[in-house]
């Protein structure tokens, strides 16, 4: 499945990407590295989301002015939905899951199977839509003329999505609910990585598959068929190994919640994730709980079973929070 992806998905997209880009373009290299260096890449205060319900979707469909506006309309407004356990969910915990990279099938199609497991087990789910997916992205001409751009990966891939997780993690605490984990598949892992080491609010992360750190493409080069992209792919290893001295990298820092509070899912004949940079990462963090499954990037979501491990290890974490109320921002008593 990963090979077919590698080609289907990834060959076909970013051949499109070459066909449509400039002769001549600028990376902004050097404009990335000096922001991911700097204060500005995670602030850190954050301020709660405010969430819109739309009456139109059972007042479950949710969305909310992004905290960090980009230059493109579309990308500023958050989507998201909210899987409600009981009727009093504001006193149960709650569970953000964070799809990978393209969206689906993880946003429409298996989280939802995801959240009704939450509900079972007595949590709250919400999905979040990450910035430049479905109906947040522009219109694509003005992505593909100047791919890669550097800091904008930086801006909108990473730190507009931390951003936003925090948001609406502040909302959720907020709102009543004693305890908030973060469960994230490949894109998704790394962003739930990168928001533990800045937000210790988190009771908890789950990291399936995760991008550890920008190496993903040099692995997907070395499974290409498509001479072009492959090449495209492997003349970027100077600038993904700049990036990967940054925070991007998640060998390079440290969360801010007890490793104990930490699962790692690894995928161990991933073509997309090499093995060996979780392990690395598992090491790095002074060897949290890990899973090595025999299953590639994307067949570890047929792993039977693991939907229920997984609630079953949150349990006690999400029903024993290692925070007090008096550290999340005061409740607004008008809501």
């Amino acid at each position: 499945m990963d090979w077919s992806a590698i080609q289907i998905v990834w060959g076909r997209r970013l051949n499109s990407l070459l066909k449509h880009r400039r002769d001549a373009f600028n990376s902004r290299l050097e404009e990335a590295l000096a922001f991911l260096k700097g204060p500005d890449f995670i602030p850190t205060k954050s301020q709660p989301a405010r969430l819109e319900f739309n009456s139109a979707k059972s007042k479950l469909h949710f969305q909310f002015p992004t905290p960090r506006p980009s230059r493109f309309p579309e990308n500023n407004v958050v989507y998201g939905r909210l899987f409600p356990c009981v009727e009093q969910w504001r006193e149960r915990p709650a569970i953000v899951l964070l799809h990978g990279a393209g969206g689906d099938p993880d946003y429409h199609f298996e989280f939802p199977h995801i959240a009704r497991r939450c509900n079972r087990a007595g949590f709250n789910a919400v999905t979040l839509m990450s910035p430049l997916q479905f109906q947040r992205l522009p219109p694509r001409i003005e992505m593909m003329v100047n791919w890669p751009d550097w800091m904008l990966m930086a801006e909108m891939t990473f730190a507009q999505a931390v951003a936003e997780i925090r948001a609406l993690t502040g909302w959720l605490l907020n709102e009543g609910c004693p305890a908030v984990a973060l469960w994230g598949n490949s894109y998704g892992g790394s962003l739930a990585g990168i928001t533990a080491c800045h937000d210790p609010r988190l009771a908890a992360i789950v990291m399936t598959a995760p991008g550890v750190n920008l190496n993903v493409s040099l692995s997907v080069a070395k499974h290409m068929v498509w001479r072009r992209v492959r090449a495209e792919l492997q003349s970027q290893q100077p600038a993904r190994e700049a990036l990967n001295l940054t925070a991007l990298n998640l060998i390079t820092t440290r969360p801010c919640i007890p490793r104990r509070n930490i699962l790692l899912i690894e995928a161990i004949h991933d073509l997309f994730v090499e093995q060996k940079f979780v392990e690395e990462l598992w090491q790095a963090w002074e060897q949290p709980d890990v899973w090595r499954l025999p299953h590639g990037h994307a067949s570890r979501m047929l792993a039977f079973g693991l939907t229920d491990r997984i609630v079953q290890w949150l349990s006690p974490r999400l029903n024993k929070p290692l925070f007090s109320r008096d550290q999340t921002e005061p409740r607004n008593p008008g809501a």
